[in-house]
């Protein structure tokens, strides 16, 4: 057995910007309360788009985090994630010092970047020549800033990756960050996800895919995982962002514990671009490897937060993964679907609902999936519909898959 299988692996910081609530206790309280985050974009005029809602971020002020210059030379995907890695390390009490910051790295991941960015200098060449192009395009717009900029403002000089595997990005940078830490590559690892991806041409891109609820006329209710009338995702954005430590690190400087990270499991669907591999097969793996990763066995999980994007074939073929990897236990699971309140938020995603599953653990709650209204017959585990629920919560995983046929899966439990 090797050292780096002796390192277990704490979870003692969080930081959230979301749909629901711009601070990690707000959006665990917005979850719990079964709040919906959805509502008509007004980030700019969508009057044209077949898809006119989303889960924007409300009441964000960059400034809280940073000078307005600073916020200025970043793309909104970025400034939520240094934003919420702010969060995490106020959360741990854990200061960037000349002394540790070479043991302590970032993994940010994202799905699309600073396409905002993008979009608007497009339109400024198009209109007023390439010359007028800002020269912060490019570092604006590239998916690793969120990473880079978040080490350039807290010092982190450790290991620093961006992995882009769409909507598992940010579970993907979980897992890598623990990995890293488990093999004594680092001490702690800033890590999540980040997105900000409401945008006039990302909208059409999704829409055009038929990916996106066309339920304009009803937001509150667009978002719907596992119900038979759900008609597909609903975009999100913000940033998950937690700080893993070794455990020993983290005992030694007297940390609150929320909870370890102890599985991770990663897999490809080689199917298709867009669609899962209909018999689920790629995702039960990655819920099985984590298990085998964590040494757990089916019996001990207690929750799964699910992928769960409310999208015609997805939900379906979660179902069918989940009992693959699960057996008979899967039936004796809770599965919730936090999209349900905040949409979906693609490279994002994976770092709010860690937080999710982490809370859950700590706290034995578990979040619902609202809008459950009438149960899809294909549908048919527990998906603890529209009210919260107590109950210890010993292990739980979540979920996160992407195009491209990425699958995730990240085991967490309590710590003792």
């Amino acid at each position: 057995m090797t050292d780096f299988e002796h390192r277990r692996v704490v979870v003692t910081g969080l930081g959230a910007i979301t749909p629901i609530g711009n601070t990690p206790e707000a959006y665990w309280e917005g979850l719990l309360r079964g709040q919906n985050g959805i509502g008509t974009i007004t980030l700019f005029d969508a009057s044209k788009h077949k898809c006119r809602i989303a889960g924007e971020v409300k009441g964000y002020d960059p400034q809280d985090f940073m000078e307005g210059k600073d916020a200025k030379r970043m793309d909104r995907f970025a400034q939520f994630a240094v934003s919420a890695s702010s969060q995490a390390l106020t959360d741990a009490r854990f200061e960037i010092s000349d002394l540790n910051a070479y043991q302590v790295g970032v993994m940010i991941g994202t799905g699309i970047g600073g396409i905002k960015v993008l979009e608007d200098q497009q339109k400024v060449y198009l209109t007023r020549g390439p010359d007028r192009c800002s020269p912060f395009m490019v570092p604006m717009m590239i998916a690793n800033m969120a990473a880079g900029l978040t080490a350039i403002r807290t010092g982190a000089k450790g290991p620093n990756s961006c992995p882009v595997t769409a909507c598992a990005a940010g579970s993907n940078a979980i897992g890598d960050a623990f990995r890293l830490i488990q093999r004594g590559y680092a001490q702690a690892m800033i890590c999540g996800g980040a997105e900000a991806a409401i945008t006039p041409l990302s909208l059409a891109g999704f829409a055009s895919a038929r990916a996106t609820s066309t339920r304009n006329d009803d937001p509150a209710h667009a978002s719907r995982p596992f119900d038979r009338d759900r008609d597909g995702f609903v975009m999100g954005e913000g940033s998950g962002i937690l700080l893993l430590e070794e455990l020993g690190h983290a005992k030694s400087r007297g940390a609150r514990i929320y909870a370890e990270i102890v599985g991770y499991g990663m897999t490809c669907d080689a199917y298709h671009m867009t669609t899962p591999v209909p018999s689920g097969e790629g995702a039960a793996r990655a819920i099985q490897l984590a298990l085998k990763d964590a040494l757990l066995s089916p019996e001990q999980v207690n929750y799964i937060n699910a992928h769960g994007t409310s999208t015609p074939a997805g939900d379906p073929i979660e179902t069918t993964a989940i009992k693959k990897a699960l057996g008979n236990c899967a039936a004796k699971v809770a599965v919730s679907s936090t999209k349900s309140m905040t949409g979906h938020l693609l490279g994002g995603s994976g770092g709010i609902e860690a937080i999710a599953t982490v809370l859950a653990v700590a706290r034995d709650q578990i979040p619902p999936t609202i809008n459950l209204v009438t149960p899809d017959p294909e549908c048919d585990l527990d998906y603890v519909p529209n009210v919260a629920r107590t109950q210890t919560v010993e292990v739980a995983l979540s979920n996160s898959f992407g195009f491209g046929g990425h699958n995730v899966t990240l085991a967490f439990k309590k710590y003792v």
